[in-house]
């Protein structure tokens, strides 16, 4: 994928991009690209970090991801927007935990643990 300027793009464009990245975050992990994966995750937290700074903090539109055909998008759309629609983003990260699809759904259940600040759950604390 080749990088854009964020800064020049328009909000659903944003979207459409964050989409992109999500679905060739999903082929990463599934081929056991992690390199590849994690540069597509810091391209995705910049793209997220240019919605918020837009006025009114853009990321909301990311909730229009929750129906996603692909698990990867509608998990990142999910954590994405926890700070501006924590509810409903709640709701979408706990379905996908319950649905057993891996590796999202164990994604899902550590994004719970934090969110809840289980700690330990999370590995982020020893006894």
């Amino acid at each position: 994928m080749k990088r854009a300027n964020l800064k020049e793009m328009s909000s659903p464009d944003l979207v459409e991009r964050f989409t992109e990245i999500g679905v060739a975050q999903d082929q990463a992990l599934l081929g056991g690209q992690t390199s590849k994966f994690n540069r597509l995750f810091k391209q995705m937290v910049e793209l997220s970090n240019e919605l918020k700074k837009r006025d009114g903090d853009q990321r909301r539109a990311l909730a229009s991801l929750y129906q996603h055909p692909n698990m990867q998008v509608r998990l990142k759309a999910a954590i994405h927007t926890r700070e501006v629609l924590p509810v409903e983003a709640r709701q979408q990260i706990e379905a996908i935990a319950e649905s057993h699809w891996m590796p999202q759904a164990g994604d899902a259940g550590m994004a719970l643990a934090i969110m809840d600040g289980d700690l330990k759950l999370a590995g982020l604390k020893r006894d």
